[in-house]
């Protein structure tokens, strides 16, 4: 039988949320400040420096399956430890690229390092380490790693001011060298090795789990994240768009932030409830709040709050309902797998959002990001249905 540790106190929680910081700093969240003083050092094309951040995000999806067969395999500890690392040779490449094509291989390293250390093979990791009991962790983790844009964006952008960019990538390339191993060894205890059939561990079979849940929740992640990757890439066009200027569209995009860490707060004091819950709350907002900046242009700012709220319980929900609803063993397996239909979505929502707002508009981006929320708010209904927890779970309410 398969033994759990015990949780880690509040500063291994802190000490998690800080290392998800530096390395979604140095990978997920760095091109959108680094991206316009390298095109104009370089003369690349934006497009082109901007699609580095897509190949990344494809070869992530590309590498996220068998990143949890190696957490399922030999526990998550070493791979954590080691992405940062890999991350950092990501960026001491980019540093050193003379080239477009040196350029590019510098993100295809980094979208393996984001497969070997994000969030999915976090709460793999975690899973297997803790069971049941990682909902705890995952929570507060996410609460910390929800300032990792507000932290690492203008730290990036002053060092890039001060030293260029080629010398911020070679620095951030020795913090996370220097940091991210130690802290992970030092925190995440030995073992998590999960069993699991044989045709799963070579294959990455959702084996003993439901088909139709499996793509359930699969579908409900990945239009969480294009809705998420839209608003964070076009909010600001979008919103310059509906009449508004250029100041008060980056002063009604900064509200995100502080709701979305605000919501994950709730989430925490709101005490233990099945995390179904929790998922409804996510879609429900996010439709909620979308439907307020697209119909009622007086409640933009109303609407963001409320958007950043549930969006703020994205990625609670990401580690907690698959927890909850899947043998532990299943989910240190699944999680890769079910977060590449997400990456691959992440890499394309650039084009195909750019693609809207060039032939229809701000209202054209605003409508389908609306019918894709309302799709996200029947496939919770469905998984319910599906799922039919038990009672006891329903009424944690």
């Amino acid at each position: 039988m398969h033994t759990y540790h015990r949780l880690p106190g509040p500063l291994g929680i802190v000490l998690l949320g800080v290392l998800q910081i530096l390395v979604w700093g140095g990978s997920f969240f760095l091109m959108a400040v680094m991206a316009d003083p390298i095109s104009r050092d370089t003369g690349w094309p934006s497009q082109w420096v901007y699609g580095a951040l897509s190949l990344s995000l494809m070869v992530s999806a590309l590498f996220a399956p068998l990143s949890s067969r190696l957490v399922a395999r030999y526990g998550g500890r070493p791979q954590m430890a080691a992405s940062g690392a890999v991350v950092a040779v990501g960026l001491l490449i980019m540093a050193a690229s003379d080239g477009l094509a040196l350029f590019l291989l510098a993100w295809a390293v980094i979208g393996i390092g984001m497969a070997m250390g994000l969030y999915e093979a976090l709460f793999a990791t975690l899973g297997g380490l803790y069971g049941e009991g990682a909902g705890k962790a995952i929570t507060g983790i996410t609460l910390i790693a929800g300032f990792a844009s507000t932290l690492s964006w203008p730290t990036v952008a002053l060092a890039i001011e001060h030293f260029g960019w080629r010398a911020t990538c070679a620095c951030y390339a020795l913090v996370l060298i220097v940091v991210v191993a130690p802290l992970y060894w030092r925190v995440l205890p030995a073992g998590g090795r999960v069993e699991v059939p044989a045709k799963a561990q070579a294959k990455g079979e959702a084996v003993g789990v439901d088909r139709g849940l499996y793509w359930l929740l699969t579908s409900m992640f990945a239009i969480g994240a294009i809705i998420m990757t839209a608003i964070a890439v076009q909010l600001v066009a979008v919103l310059q768009g509906l009449g508004h200027s250029l100041p008060a569209a980056i002063g009604l995009a900064a509200m995100l932030g502080p709701s979305q860490v605000a919501s994950r707060v709730l989430q925490i004091l709101a005490g233990k409830r099945h995390p179904i819950w929790t998922a409804l709350a996510w879609v429900s907002l996010v439709l909620v709040g979308l439907l307020l900046v697209t119909l009622v242009p007086a409640a933009t700012a109303v609407g963001l709050l409320v958007f950043g709220c549930g969006n703020g319980l994205r990625a609670i929900v990401r580690g907690l309902l698959p927890l909850a609803m899947m043998p532990p063993a299943q989910y240190v397996l699944l999680m890769g797998r079910m977060s590449r239909p997400s990456l691959i979505g992440q890499a394309l929502t650039p084009v195909v959002g750019g693609y809207l707002f060039e032939h229809f508009g701000s209202m054209g981006v605003l409508v389908t990001l609306c019918l894709l929320a309302l799709t996200n708010v029947v496939l919770v209904g469905m998984v319910m249905r599906l799922r039919a927890c038990s009672p006891a779970d329903f009424q944690r309410l």
